[in-house]
């Protein structure tokens, strides 16, 4: 058994990424850019995580995902749960879009 520090190999990548397709097409996206940013680094702790946040229902996972919501703020006990494990927390850190600062146009 690998441990949990250790990065996937192929095959469980392969799996990870079959167990994530979505229903929605914004957490696809969200989806396929984590992957294009992390594969080559992801660790089994992390592929525990992103297991975690598959078991959420699509919309909740959205709403993670968007920030419209934290863990703790689903109404589903059982999605709470898997949403506030270590892993699903630091999954979710790493599948959030980066925040694009405000700059308002200067006035004319």
């Amino acid at each position: 058994m690998p441990t949990t520090d250790a990065l996937l190999d192929e095959r469980a990548l392969s799996k990870l990424k079959w167990r994530c397709r979505r229903g929605l097409l914004e957490n696809d996206l969200l989806i396929e850019k984590f992957f294009a940013r992390h594969e080559s680094t992801l660790t089994v702790l992390q592929a525990k995580g992103m297991g975690d946040l598959m078991d959420l229902s699509d919309n909740d996972l959205l709403d993670l995902l968007l920030q419209r919501k934290q863990p703790d703020q689903l109404s589903d006990p059982l999605a709470q749960a898997n949403a506030s494990t270590a892993e699903a927390r630091d999954v979710l850190g790493m599948l959030r879009p980066a925040a694009t600062p405000f700059h308002p146009l200067p006035p004319h």
